[in-house]
């Protein structure tokens, strides 16, 4: 048989392996899915919709990649599976033709002050190295250039072995570390203001301590004034320098006071570990603003803020030391470095080049490798995460995507999606969860959940392509081609903000009037200054409450009722109504069940398998002690209660003999933003991001402000859900509030009274006022990307 001939019979009938082009799920019950099966085709672009809360994020993250990285930590050792997070089987009948799935997800980098984008991706090892081997005078190792290893010295004896003798050896040893040895690395230095620790007028006797928790003659104050390091009756502005240092800075020295053993230590070291080492959000309020009052973080004043010691900062490439090059903007050191010609370092040039071209090539060249990976917001963040993936040679993987055009300008949106074309293309299965049309209106395959949210949701409502879903009647199809229209009468300011000199990161000395007792909108390319402006210029004070993107802290047993504090008017009246104490109706004090301790369900660890939940059989998962549980208010118990949807209790506690209205103002401002489908007491480890954002927005309405800074309310709401945030914004304008929104979504720029656009680039390219006006001014001059983009929108 001639060649030619075996090819062609080998082709006319199919390879068994290339039969398996979907990926199938059958009968996926996790959170709010209702026994969906779909059937998703591997190799193509497929992009999920539907309202927030709907059942994206619970198919795709919670489901199907949850099961594929599971499967692939079950290939590991028993012993390594010891060290790896352990995740339980998704709800699900069958899943089947998986690959391994790679998360970007929006999670925020981690806070740590040690952590920026040059550490987080891996730009920042590959210049250590490159410093090493190049850089003058030489060093050392790639060690000495990182600011997160300290310089150190040692020797000793060490006995050893050897021969059947004991033998003693002197051994030295030396690291030669980057790390600035004020700051240890952090770039900035904490100095406390002694006037707010204490008044120096007085003595101890007479409570010169002012911290919160050392007065009022407790331990804390007797430690210090029964030490006998000096005379309680002195006045501190009395003590000898000796007397000082024992007072503020003494080493910790164990005692007895009153016959109890103690451990005396200075005030400042007994601050920073018991007040300042915590994370500011998890602080008691007044703890809080002890601390924003009595420490204050400046530069740190040895390394200028670069965390590098002397002589990391001394060893430069043709002029340019490595803080230099992390403190240039990202496009800049991309030029930089490719402008070396090193054949001896030919490969890590390469490498660092391809990197930092990723940066741009994703829209975040205005970044610096220096920039804390803390200040990222969530769209930056997972762009950043999408670097790695960019230049991997990986093909036949699932690439999971939650969002990625959040904090992206309508410009920067078809540069995501060729980027997620360019996966697809070389032979990846793409999933996306995303509400943008742009997005959207490039997928192969569209699955759309609802139709509704929470319990009204989680099931398929369309399968098939973008023209199929503009005539599939569903609500993403109905809402595809909304466009808002510009307004025909803008609102007229009560008076102006004044910002000048604006100068915050890359902020070029701006001057601008920001309108009040109107909307708003702060716009631009995404790293063009918007954030910068707003939270760095407007004054954060009584009369102003931001609403950030930052995460919400809580774990599984908090709840919306418990984060709005709606639980507690719920639980006095229940209290009262039964002439009970109202410690009896929270599932984390009095009222718990004693079997789970309120959990609910019984958590049973299986060392390096994945643990199992089972849901609590005495109370048969509601949380609360069976005795509590008879208890009733308005003919329901507390269980019953917090199983309610926030529209059903608005309407319980809005009438009736139910009538509570503490909680029913807290429920109406829970359904103002759309969220009439939560239950009071979903735990808050299920809510979307876009679920998350419009709670803290609720919690924020009751406070007494007179301006509103808003940074992107539009993330993660559906095209019908945008609507409804619209007339709550006019809502809040018409009551006579200032409503200031940082925003990409040209449905928010239409609806805005006054538009600011910063521009025209990002980085060093931005941080200019472009444009101040109308709406319908800014569509007319087309004078601005912003302008050419809303124009297009609006069919202008």
């Amino acid at each position: 048989m001639s060649k030619a001939t075996r090819t062609d019979t080998r082709s006319s009938a199919p390879h068994a392996a290339d039969s398996h082009d979907l990926i199938r799920v059958h009968g996926a019950r996790e959170n709010n899915l209702k026994d969906v099966s779909i059937e998703i085709p591997k190799r193509r672009l497929t992009v999920f919709t539907g309202v927030s809360g709907s059942g994206k994020s619970s198919l795709v993250f919670d489901t199907i990649a949850a099961e594929s990285q599971r499967l692939i930590n079950e290939t590991y050792s028993a012993f390594v599976q010891g060290f790896m997070p352990t995740l339980a089987r998704p709800e699900v009948d069958v899943l089947d033709g998986l690959t391994t799935a790679i998360i970007v997800d929006q999670q925020r980098l981690g806070a740590d002050p040690r952590s920026t984008v040059g550490t987080a991706t891996d730009a920042n090892a590959m210049l250590r190295i490159l410093f090493s081997r190049l850089g003058k005078p030489y060093l050392g190792s790639p060690k000495a250039f990182s600011f997160n290893v300290a310089s150190i010295s040692g020797a000793g004896a060490v006995t050893m072995e050897r021969g059947g003798q004991q033998v003693k050896e002197r051994r030295s040893f030396s690291i030669t570390g980057g790390m600035c040895s004020r700051c240890e690395g952090r770039g900035s230095v904490t100095d406390l203001d002694l006037t707010q620790l204490y008044d120096d007028s007085k003595s101890l006797a007479e409570g010169a301590i002012t911290v919160p928790g050392y007065t009022g003659g407790g331990w804390n104050s007797r430690l210090y004034s029964e030490s006998g390091f000096f005379d309680p009756d002195k006045p501190i502005r009395r003590f000898t320098k000796k007397e000082l240092q024992d007072f503020l800075h003494r080493e910790p020295t164990r005692m007895k006071i009153a016959g109890i053993n103690m451990t005396y230590e200075g005030l400042i070291p007994r601050i920073q570990k018991s007040m300042l080492a915590k994370d500011r959000e998890g602080m008691q309020p007044h703890i809080r603003e002890f601390v924003d009052r009595a420490v204050t973080f400046t530069v740190c004043p040895e390394c200028d803020g670069t965390r590098l010691n002397e002589g990391a900062r001394s060893s430069k490439i043709k002029g340019v030391s490595i803080a230099d090059a992390c403190a240039m903007q990202i496009s800049d050191l991309a030029d930089w470095v490719r402008g070396l010609d090193e054949p001896s370092v030919a490969p890590l040039l390469t490498a660092l080049r391809q990197a930092l071209d990723s940066f741009v090539e994703i829209g975040l060249g205005y970044l610096s490798l220096n920039r804390p990976a803390g200040t990222l917001s969530g769209g930056e963040a997972q762009r950043v995460k999408m670097i790695r993936h960019l230049g991997s040679s990986l093909t036949d993987v699932t690439y999971v995507f939650d969002e990625p055009t959040i904090g992206l300008h309508p410009h920067d949106i078809q540069r995501m999606n060729d980027l997620l074309l360019r996966l697809r293309d070389k032979g990846n299965t793409v999933l996306v969860v995303e509400h943008k049309p742009e997005t959207i209106a490039i997928a192969d395959h569209i699955v759309d959940l609802g139709p509704g949210a929470g319990t009204a949701g989680g099931t398929v409502c369309f399968e098939g392509t973008v023209e199929g879903l503009r005539t599939g009647g569903t609500i993403t199809g109905r809402h595809f081609d909304d466009r808002a229209s510009l307004k025909e009468s803008t609102r007229k300011p009560t008076g102006v903000l004044e910002i000048r000199g604006a100068a915050t990161n890359n902020l070029q000395d701006v001057d601008v009037d920001i309108p009040l007792g109107v909307l708003a909108v702060i716009t631009g390319v995404a790293g063009s200054g918007k954030s910068s402006l707003v939270h760095g210029s407007v004054p954060a004070g009584e009369n102003v409450v931001s609403v950030d993107q930052g995460a919400i802290r809580g774990s599984r047993r908090s709840n919306p009722a418990t984060y709005t504090g709606l639980l507690e008017p719920i639980r006095k009246a229940f209290a009262k109504a039964n002439g009970v104490k109202p410690a009896l109706f929270s599932a984390n004090s009095e009222g718990a069940c004693p079997t789970c301790n309120g959990a609910g369900v019984i958590y049973t660890d299986l060392a390096m398998m994945a643990g199992v939940a089972t849901t609590c059989e005495d109370c048969d998962g509601k949380r609360f002690d069976a005795s509590v549980l008879e208890y009733l208010f308005g003919g329901r118990d507390i269980s019953e209660v917090l199983a309610m949807s926030v529209t059903e209790a608005e309407e319980f506690f809005g009438a009736g003999e139910a009538a509570t209205p503490a909680a029913h103002r807290i429920l109406t401002r829970l359904a103002d933003v759309g969220l009439g489908y939560l239950s009071l007491g979903q735990p808050l480890t299920t809510l979307s991001g876009g679920e998350r954002q419009r709670l803290k927005l609720a919690t924020h309405m009751s406070e007494k402000g007179g301006v509103y800074v808003l940074d992107e309310p539009t993330a993660g709401l559906h095209l019908a859900d945008v609507e409804q945030l619209l007339g709550l914004l006019d809502r809040l304008v018409d009551s006579g509030k200032s409503v200031i929104v940082v925003e990409h979504h040209q449905a928010v720029m239409a609806h805005a009274d006054w538009i600011i656009d910063l521009g025209p680039g990002a980085g060093h390219d931005g941080g200019k006022i472009v444009f101040e006006g109308t709406p319908a001014d800014l569509v007319e001059a087309r004078s601005t990307l912003t302008g050419e983009h809303l124009a297009a929108y609006v069919g202008a």
